[in-house]
């Protein structure tokens, strides 16, 4: 289910994808290391915090409501909580 974060998420994935590819170039025209790991820095970061956006998002929205129904649903809500945050 889409919320509203879900656009800037695809925003920034976007921007990373583009960011890669035109690593890749740079690894083909012989660009020096050192710039080639600290643009593959900035990928790595965009990626780590678009998940954390949507992790986050996640928690707000989905668990958020389930944690709030009777029974079984807030128990598996927890559950999913638990492993959720495995990726933070």
């Amino acid at each position: 289910m889409p919320y509203q974060t879900h656009p800037n998420i695809v925003r920034r994935l976007k921007r990373a994808d583009g960011h890669l590819h035109l690593i890749i170039k740079m690894i083909d025209e012989g660009h020096p290391c050192l710039e080639l790991v600290q643009q593959l820095q900035a990928v790595e970061n965009a990626i780590d915090n678009a998940k954390k956006a949507l992790i986050h998002d996640h928690i707000d929205h989905c668990l958020d409501q389930s944690i709030k129904m009777p029974g079984s649903k807030s128990r598996a809500a927890l559950n999913e909580f638990r492993a959720i945050t495995k990726y933070l």
